[in-house]
């Protein structure tokens, strides 16, 4: 129990979590909003946390709650600090800490903190507020707050018993020298707690999606998660699916506010990837991209396995030895613009390639979506008869490619059959930059828009339009960057090509066109 107010405990049969909701209820305020001053009336949900974190039967080493912003997460995690600081959850001389990445968010739980302090004259008595160093003190207890952040320099020698993991899933990448500090810090406590209260991170290969994955897989009973996030597949503006993800909608999660967000993505498609990132709280970052995943679903139709005499255009972008190689034709078939795509891969280490970028490469090569090359790097001898055989079949126009080791393609083509001449005629060396790209971006942005556009599901190419980024100069033009891109984009790459070749070639068609994959 804690010390300063004698709090009157229900005589009742009460669990762990059921005392300290009722602490919780009895002594913390509302900070801020309609209700501030008065006293929290925990709603079911939060409630269900607590009894949770302080019930498992394993006892809890770490507690991962994660769901959409603006769900008073800072609030409920100040409310668990003061239950450790001052509450029925305190321990004699021991150090407590949050951590955040910015300064900023680290002063958020602090200052919440301390409004719930200052309004109850019995926490009031007891605790003594540091507001320069950030830092809450309870000199009856001997017990310590700080909050840190990973702008400052990260201090070790630290021993917490109860931490705070504030918006974790703003770390990028799979470390972070603040988390490390502070979690291998706790080897001197008996039975140390830790509390990740976050939106999910952009990226399987992120800190928070990693601990995530491995509460899911359930290797340790002591790691309690709670995840609130939307399917992938649900309807992502719809209000049950927001639901999913912020369990304070429509109670302190201003429902106007938020589906006036909805609408917003729904409206313009470069807000949608922060949307489904903040709001749904699914593992999509929130970057520029060139395609939003509802965009380019709705155009998912299915294509025609024979072309006949339709014309067709085709980007190529050949990879380095040993990553994926990708070709996209595209054909105007009744108006609609077909595209095929064909990737390949060398066949040695496609396992560890799929472990390595999380993609399921494995599958897509037995199901026929991506040719596997002999050996460990592409072979291009492979990839020209390949060619050769894909090209005889349908009425090319031009292909357009990145000069980027044609040069090394050059020999097999006409091994394979391809005449000189016919290399000259048929394949276009197509700019990389923003002169070349942007038109071909855009004439592809206005098909997908106008459902002018059928691509048949191939989920690599799926994969490649999903992790599409786009970078732009001051006059507003773009391109595709590979660099920005977390995962493989060869196939928009060569989607955009073709693209732009048969936008800019002079031959008598319907002005629609439709997109094909093999």
């Amino acid at each position: 129990m804690g010390v300063g107010p004698a709090i009157q405990m229900s005589k009742r049969r009460l669990t762990r979590g059921q005392k300290n909701i009722e602490w919780i209820e009895q002594y913390c305020r509302v900070p801020e909003g309609p209700d501030v001053g008065q006293k929290v009336k925990l709603r079911t949900w939060q409630k269900r946390e607590i009894r949770r974190i302080y019930d498992n039967k394993h006892g809890t080493r770490r507690a991962i709650i994660s769901f959409g912003r603006k769900n008073a997460k800072s609030s409920l995690a100040a409310m668990l600090l003061l239950l450790h600081l001052i509450g029925l959850e305190s321990r004699r001389n021991s150090q407590l800490f949050s951590s955040a990445q910015s300064q900023r968010q680290a002063s958020l739980i602090f200052s919440l903190a301390t409004k719930m302090i200052r309004m109850d004259p019995d926490l009031r008595a007891c605790v003594m507020v540091r507001d320069a160093s950030k830092m809450l003190v309870c000199p009856e207890r001997g017990t310590e707050y700080r909050a840190l952040s990973a702008e400052v320099k990260t201090a070790f020698g630290l021993n917490p018993v109860f931490i705070i993991h504030d918006e974790l899933g703003q770390v990028r990448g799979p470390t972070s020298e603040l988390y490390e500090a502070l979690e291998t810090a706790t080897g001197a406590q008996e039975t140390p707690l830790s509390i990740i209260i976050s939106t999910q991170a952009p990226t399987d290969n992120d800190l928070l999606s990693i601990l995530i994955d491995d509460a899911k897989a359930k290797n340790d009973p002591r790691v309690v998660l709670s995840l609130y996030t939307a399917p992938a597949t649900a309807p992502a503006f719809d209000e049950k699916t927001i639901k999913m993800a912020n369990p304070a909608f429509g109670d302190f999660l201003n429902k106007q506010e938020v589906m006036a967000m909805a609408e917003d993505a729904k409206r313009m498609p470069s807000r949608e990837a922060e949307y489904r990132n903040l709001v749904l709280n699914q593992r999509v970052e929130a970057h520029d991209p060139f395609i939003s995943k509802s965009l380019w679903q709705s155009c998912g139709g299915l294509v025609d396995e024979d072309w006949g005499d339709t014309p067709v255009y085709g980007g190529l972008d050949l990879s380095s030895v040993n990553d994926l190689t990708a070709l996209t034709l595209i054909a105007n078939v009744r108006g609609t613009w077909q595209v095929r795509a064909m990737f390949w891969l060398p066949e040695d280490g496609i396992a560890e390639r799929s472990r390595r970028d999380r993609e399921n490469y494995v599958v897509w090569a037995r199901e026929g979506f991506i040719d596997l090359t002999p050996g460990k790097s592409i072979e291009y001898e492979y990839v020209a008869i390949q060619l050769a055989e894909i090209l005889r079949g349908v009425n090319i126009q031009k292909i357009a490619f990145d000069r980027w080791n044609f040069k090394n393609l050059k020999p097999w083509l006409l091994k394979a059959g391809f005449e000189e001449k016919e290399l000259e005629e048929k394949f276009v060396e197509f700019g990389q930059g923003y002169q070349s790209m942007s038109p071909a971006l855009r004439f592809v942005e206005s098909l997908l828009l106008s459902g002018k556009l059928a691509h048949g599901n191939n989920p690599v190419l799926t994969m490649c339009a999903g992790s599409a980024v786009v970078t732009r100069d001051p006059a507003g033009n773009r391109k595709l960057n590979k660099v920005k891109s977390r995962k493989r984009i060869d196939g928009m790459i060569c989607l955009a090509m073709a693209a732009g070749l048969a936008e800019s070639t002079p031959v008598e068609q319907p002005k629609e066109f439709q997109v094909i994959i093999i």
